[in-house]
């Protein structure tokens, strides 16, 4: 099928959901639906298969083809998903984000979003994070955790990470909490000081206090020595 469309219309719609149907992979459907624990239809399409077809529409009016607001399959999330990285206006970014993540039920739709953050539009995806962290849709806040992976090299915003991250401690939802968990590790590695500071202050819940470390003794960038003293702020 032609993907590069000046103008999709409900046919082509149509016409592209029998095409991803028949990319259907039968034997991968059961390994998948564990992975990505979602309640969508699956047709187990690898990641690269659904990055690639979204950058052929990509090509085209990508806007019409959101639109559309197909999400009949899971593939359609992921395809939705890389699409909305590509749009460069902010507030048009965030008007095709903000129908996405009422459809979303899995950990991959939130983590393939990538989010071309740059220094004039540090500000509206910082409230953006703001804004998501206080949803009552966890996976909504999974994705306001996700944006903070932009932001280790600004002080400025970390002060405010750390103030977010209060405002979680009662998080009680496990991908949200996993979210915190990596963010914790990776800080670790590149922010080593902020990270045991959030130890110290005792400023994580259970879980995500325990996870952190898990993470940070299970990865290769922290120090033997490191991985040890973790071990006193396990509750």
């Amino acid at each position: 099928m032609n993907l590069i469309i000046e103008k999709w219309t409900s046919k082509d719609g149509q016409a592209f959901q029998v095409f991803l149907e028949g990319l259907k992979r039968e034997e991968k459907l059961d390994w998948t639906r564990k992975i990505l624990n979602t309640n969508f239809p699956l047709l187990a399409l690898t990641t690269k298969q659904c990055k690639d077809i979204a950058k052929q529409i990509s090509k085209g009016n990508f806007l019409s083809f959101l639109d559309l607001n197909l999400h009949t399959f899971y593939e359609n999330m992921a395809i939705n998903g890389f699409l909305i990285d590509e749009i460069k206006d902010f507030s048009v970014m965030k008007k095709y984000l903000d129908i996405f993540v009422e459809y979303v039920d899995t950990w991959a739709c939130c983590d393939l979003l990538k989010f071309k953050i740059i220094s004039k539009n540090k500000e509206k995806f910082f409230s953006l994070s703001r804004e998501c962290i206080k949803s009552n849709i966890p996976f909504k806040r999974r994705i306001g955790v996700n944006i903070w992976f932009k932001f280790f090299d600004d002080e400025k915003y970390i002060v405010k990470i750390l103030d977010l991250i209060d405002s979680l401690k009662s998080e009680t939802h496990y991908y949200v909490n996993m979210a915190v968990a990596w963010w914790v590790a990776e800080c670790f590695v590149k922010r080593r000081d902020v990270a045991i500071k959030l130890f110290e202050e005792d400023r994580l819940n259970t879980f995500t206090n325990n996870k952190s470390i898990q993470k940070c003794r299970d990865s290769f960038r922290v120090s033997e020595e490191d991985k040890h003293m973790l071990l006193k702020f396990k509750k």
